[in-house]
């Protein structure tokens, strides 16, 4: 085995394949890929409490990128748990919801517009007597 220079007892490799802090090029880590077996790695650590900063600058990966994989993947484990595969019915329903409530807004206006123009034609409540 050839002797190690300064240099390469310098470069310490981490088990996930990079360079270890100390080495330098964990903070290239944000310009290359990622596998997903890493990014779900980082979001668990995310999701069990550490911090998007201490994390970003950790690894190198700046906080929006580490938030957005953390959005990611709760909407894909949201979906996952779903009780139902979506269909090309959950659209129609979708658009049968909207039409309902535009028509029960619709309802609601002319109710209150009758109202309105009905008040003009009543005759103007009494007063009550002062007998009373």
């Amino acid at each position: 085995m050839p002797a190690m220079t300064k240099k390469h007892r310098n470069r310490l490799v981490d088990p996930q394949g990079g360079r270890s802090p100390t080495g330098g090029s964990a903070s290239r880590q944000d310009k290359g890929r990622w596998s997903s077996r890493r990014k779900t790695e980082v979001v668990l650590r995310i999701l069990r409490g550490e911090t998007l900063d201490a994390l970003s600058r950790e690894l190198g990966v700046s906080s929006g990128r580490l938030a957005e994989w953390r959005d990611e993947a709760l909407a894909a484990m949201q979906a996952g748990l779903q009780s139902r595969e979506p269909d090309h019915r959950d659209g129609f329903i979708h658009d049968l919801k909207a039409k309902v409530g535009d028509q029960a807004m619709t309802i609601e206006l002319l109710e209150r517009k009758i109202e309105i123009l009905e008040d003009g034609l009543r005759p103007p409540q009494r007063r009550p007597s002062p007998d009373a």
